[in-house]
């Protein structure tokens, strides 16, 4: 059984992937209270569901790529089997993790892509992510740092430095925060990561079931 905040369908806001139509399936529950957090009803609640009900939902959807989010989807025991589930049925499956649960046991299928955030000062959760995770991260994985200020910004600098990062690294500014900045201190500095928008907050602000 399965907790699930909500299910949907609608264009991928961050990451690689930014703009693509995608389903997506948030499950609720999380072990962090990040400052910025913009899902924050998921942090409890949602719906009991079994994994063959979440799959009829996803396959009303019409969708080739399904994403599944938080809250913090790895808490989850039945997690694991819908990520096979989906695998198994062909999709390509996004994980969106906080990077705190371990990621040894996942599938290393090319259709499963991981997005692993890493925690920066401004959540007020830095140092939880565990960094021992990047080692098994590979292909079009992606390890993501939400950056609200210059303390952010040099922390995830300084992380990047320690540990050799072997995936495509994200600069995420946090909402509210000026992009420009950020992108002309990336430029500054020659840092080899991507920076993107939240896409989704964009379009549609703090909607839910977008």
């Amino acid at each position: 059984m399965l907790r699930v905040s909500e299910i949907f369908r609608s264009i991928q806001g961050e990451g690689p992937y930014i703009g693509r139509p995608m389903g997506f399936v948030r499950l609720a529950g999380c072990n962090l209270r990040c400052k910025w957090c913009d899902t924050k009803y998921a942090w409890e609640g949602g719906e009991e569901m079994e994994v063959a009900e979440v799959l009829h939902r996803v396959h009303m959807m019409n969708v080739g790529c399904v994403s599944i989010t938080g809250g913090e989807p790895l808490l989850q025991r039945e997690c694991m089997s819908l990520i096979y589930r989906l695998l198994d049925e062909g999709y390509m499956v996004l994980l969106e993790t906080n990077g705190t649960q371990p990621l040894e046991d996942l599938p290393t299928e090319e259709n499963l892509v991981i997005s692993m955030d890493i925690k920066t000062p401004s959540s007020g959760f830095a140092g939880s992510s565990r960094l021992e995770n990047i080692e098994y991260l590979h292909g079009n994985d992606y390890v993501k740092f939400v950056i609200a200020d210059e303390t952010d910004y040099n922390y995830a600098v300084r992380i990047m430095e320690e540990r050799e990062i072997p995936v495509e690294v994200i600069f995420q500014p946090a909402w509210g925060t000026d992009i420009k900045w950020l992108a002309e201190r990336v430029l500054e500095d020659g840092i080899d990561v991507r920076v993107l928008p939240q896409l989704h907050r964009i379009i549609w602000g703090d909607a839910r079931g977008v």
